[in-house]
């Protein structure tokens, strides 16, 4: 149970449960937002339940003001949660509240004075097209077992040859690969088409006729060595390993080569809508980010190579 269910009504609590669950069936939140969502909702009830002195019901939601959310806003600040967290706790409110007005509930003007805390911008780090290549070329030199090996440089190929999450990547199932196109399911269980570049397919083809396991279409595509699923640790364990070897920044992560993917296609003239299907973003704006990237690498081109940089 919940701490908002000791903070809330039995009226109110079965408000939050129908919220959550068309959170999860019907929005198709990814289940991390969707915990995050609630954990958000849980706190602010619990905090409301002890800054109004007794449980929350219908009427301490109707008689909400700006002053109470700035309020439960301040304390978690106080906390040491950054701007981004305070921004996905305002959304998780405006979310459930948009939900009561849906339902019918109540109508309340409390949220719309509440400005959304300010994110910091944070361009992505992406490697260079040599470092990203010596990346996945010396993931056999790392490892005795060749199918290992070759399953390792297949995951990596994938961050950077596909564009894929690690998450995306460890999901795949055998039947996902169809000819030279992957079948990609990302967040909120969104389905994507992915064209496979051959040095990719290739990596693939090695590592599954190398692979000890007999593989049916429904089957995960990357094995443990004992056969389950693989673990994404032993995935950043071996770029832990790649960056000592070959020197490269803690900043060269499996997400880095996803990174570097769309950088580096972006570099090449590649169209920003495409690339947005391609990394299987809702919004432009976040694929937008790589602009500023591709900007950023341009610059520091130019001043090691200008006579005057």
């Amino acid at each position: 149970m919940t701490d908002s269910a000791f903070a809330t009504d039995a009226f109110i609590q079965s408000k939050i449960t129908l919220w959550m669950r068309e959170l999860g069936s019907v929005k198709r939140l990814a289940p991390k937002t969707l915990e995050a969502y609630g954990r958000d909702l849980s706190q602010f009830m619990s905090f409301l339940a002890g800054h109004l002195g007794g449980p929350v019901s219908l009427e301490s939601l109707r008689d909400l003001r700006g002053a109470d959310i700035r309020a439960f806003m301040a304390r978690r600040r106080e906390e040491s949660l950054g701007s981004r967290s305070l921004a996905r706790v305002l959304s998780a409110l405006k979310s459930f509240f948009a939900f009561l007005e849906r339902e019918g509930v109540l109508t309340t003007e409390a949220l719309n004075a509440i400005r959304t805390p300010k994110i910091p911008r944070s361009l992505p780090k992406a490697l260079t097209v040599i470092e990203a290549r010596q990346t996945i070329e010396a993931t056999d030199e790392l490892e005795d077992r060749p199918w290992v090996a070759a399953r390792d440089m297949a995951v990596i190929s994938l961050c950077y040859g596909a564009g894929l999450r690690i998450s995306e990547a460890l999901a795949l199932t055998k039947g996902d690969l169809e000819s030279d196109v992957l079948r990609v399911t990302g967040k909120g269980g969104k389905v994507r088409m992915v064209p496979l570049i051959a040095p990719v397919r290739q990596a693939i083809d090695t590592y599954l006729s190398l692979s000890p396991f007999k593989l049916w279409a429904e089957d995960p595509l990357f094995r443990g060595v004992r056969g389950g699923v693989l673990s994404p640790r032993l995935i950043q364990l071996r770029m832990q390993q790649l960056r000592s070897a070959l020197g490269l920044p803690p900043s060269a992560t499996p997400h880095a080569l996803r990174h570097s993917f769309a950088t580096h296609l972006l570099g090449k003239g590649g169209d920003l809508r495409a690339i947005q299907e391609l990394l299987g973003h809702a919004s432009l704006s976040t694929t937008q980010i790589y602009t500023a990237v591709d900007t950023e690498h341009l610059l520091e081109s130019y001043a090691r190579a200008h006579p005057r940089g």
